[in-house]
C-alpha cells in the first residue's frame, strides 16, 4: 500500500449506508483497519439505526440523524499519532447500519396437519398458511443476540427461525381456542392478532416485533372436504324427494349407457327398481307413507305412546318370466299370484330374479310354489 493509500484512508470523513437489497437488515461499515477518523460525519436515515462498537462492547445506538464522531475520551490509536499534519487521530471502532424498516410479505405455513379437537367433526387435522411482517425494534439486542459479528445478516437468515415460532404459537392457540373448523374463515382477523399476540414476547427477546400477521388460508383434509361437499350439495338439492327422483333418472342413464347396459334384463330390472325407489321416496319426502312399488300405504292410527322404529322391510324381489323365447317382467310377487290365478302363471313356467342362479321352474322357487299349494274353497252349494 502506497503512502498516498495510507493517507487517505486516514481522512475518511462520512459514513453513511443505503441499502437496495430489500432484504439486508444489519451492515457493518467496512473500513480498513476499522480506523474512523476523528470528528467524522455519520449519517443515519429514516428507517436505520447505527451500532457503535468500540473495543468489542455495544457503546451507542444512533438513531437518524447527523452525528459528529468526537469525544474526548476516545483514545488514540494510530500509526500517525507522531505525525504533525494538524488532525486529530482516527480510531478504531465499528459501525453496523440496522434497517429497521418493515419486511413484507413472509411466508409462514404448515409442514405438518395440526390436529385438534372440533365440536362438530370431533377429532380432526387442519392446515394453514399466511403471511407476516417483521421489523427490528431493538438494534442493540438484535445485534447482541442474533447478529454477533456477521458483517451482512439478511432477513433469509431468521426467516426460519421465526416461521417455527409461528407455526408453534399457532397450533397451540388454535388447538385451544374451541372455535369449530367451519367458523375459522370468519374469525381468521382475531385469530391473527391473538396468534401475534402470542408471538411476539418471543420475537422481543430477539429485539423484533411482528406489526402483522394475516392467516390466509385454513383447510380440511380432502376425505372432510368431500363429506363437506356432499352435504353441500344436499343442502342445495332442496326439496328430497326431487332430488331423489333427479339422482334415480342419472342412474338410470348412466346404466343405459354403459357398455352391454343398453338393454336386456339388467336394464329392465334396473330401471323398474329405479322407478320405484324414485316413487317411494319421493312420497315419504311429500309425507306421505307408501307402501310396495310407491303404491300409498293406508293411513295407521297413531300410537298412543313413544314406539321404537321398526326395522326395514324385506326387500321385495321382482321376476322375469321366459316363454316361447322370449322374457317378460318384472313382476312382483302379487302380480305373479294373480297370474297363477288366471292360468298365466304354472308350474312349469320358468322363472328368474336378481341373486337366483340361473332359470328355474316356478315350483322349484320355494318363495313361488306356496302359489300353487293353496287351493281356494270349493264353491257354495247352487252356485
Amino acid at each position: 500500500m502506497g503512502i498516498f493509500d495510507f493517507l487517505s484512508g486516514q481522512f475518511i470523513d462520512v459514513i453513511h449506508w443505503v441499502d437496495d437489497t430489500r432484504d439486508t437488515m444489519v451492515m457493518r461499515f467496512e473500513r480498513e483497519g476499522h480506523e474512523i477518523k476523528y470528528g467524522a460525519k455519520l449519517t443515519v436515515r429514516e428507517g436505520q439505526a447505527a451500532v457503535f462498537v468500540h473495543e468489542g462492547q455495544l457503546a451507542d445506538v444512533f438513531t437518524p440523524g447527523l452525528y459528529m464522531l468526537e469525544t474526548n475520551n476516545m483514545p488514540i490509536m494510530t500509526t500517525l499519532q507522531h505525525w504533525d499534519h494538524g488532525f486529530k487521530s482516527p480510531f478504531k471502532s465499528e459501525i453496523y447500519f440496522v434497517n429497521t424498516t418493515r419486511f413484507n410479505d413472509l411466508k409462514w405455513g404448515t409442514k405438518n396437519p395440526i390436529m385438534l379437537r372440533d365440536p362438530e367433526f370431533g377429532p380432526t387435522r387442519i392446515r394453514a398458511f399466511g403471511t407476516y411482517t417483521v421489523r427490528v425494534k431493538d438494534a442493540a439486542r438484535f445485534l447482541v443476540e442474533i447478529v454477533g459479528t456477521d458483517g451482512e445478516f439478511t432477513m433469509d437468515e431468521i426467516s426460519y427461525q421465526v416461521r417455527n415460532i409461528i407455526v408453534q404459537e399457532f397450533s397451540r392457540v388454535i388447538a385451544s381456542s374451541g372455535i369449530p373448523v367451519l367458523d375459522m374463515a370468519a374469525n381468521t382477523a382475531d385469530l391473527g392478532k391473538l396468534i401475534a399476540a402470542e408471538v411476539s414476547p418471543v420475537l422481543e427477546g430477539y429485539g423484533l416485533e411482528m406489526p402483522e400477521f394475516y392467516i390466509e388460508n385454513i383447510s380440511l383434509p380432502p376425505a372432510v372436504e368431500a363429506a363437506l361437499d356432499k352435504r353441500t350439495s344436499m343442502g342445495l338439492a332442496g326439496d328430497l324427494g326431487k332430488f331423489t327422483q333427479y339422482s334415480a333418472a342419472e342412474a338410470m342413464t348412466a346404466a343405459a349407457s354403459a357398455p352391454g347396459g343398453g338393454g336386456g334384463m339388467g336394464a329392465g330390472l334396473g330401471m323398474g327398481m329405479g322407478m320405484a325407489m324414485a316413487q317411494q321416496m319421493g312420497s315419504m319426502a311429500a309425507g306421505q307413507p307408501s307402501g310396495p312399488w310407491g303404491a300409498p300405504a293406508p293411513a295407521a292410527a297413531a300410537p298412543s305412546a313413544p314406539l321404537a322404529a321398526p326395522p326395514p322391510p324385506p326387500v321385495e324381489h321382482v321376476w322375469h318370466i321366459a316363454e316361447n323365447g322370449q322374457t317378460s317382467g318384472p313382476f312382483s310377487k302379487a302380480k305373479l299370484g294373480r297370474m297363477a290365478t288366471e292360468g298365466a302363471l304354472t308350474r312349469d313356467t320358468f322363472v328368474w330374479t336378481a341373486g337366483q342362479d340361473g332359470w328355474k321352474r316356478a315350483e322349484d322357487v320355494r318363495e313361488l310354489a306356496q302359489l300353487f299349494t293353496i287351493l281356494p274353497p270349493p264353491p257354495p252349494p247352487g252356485v
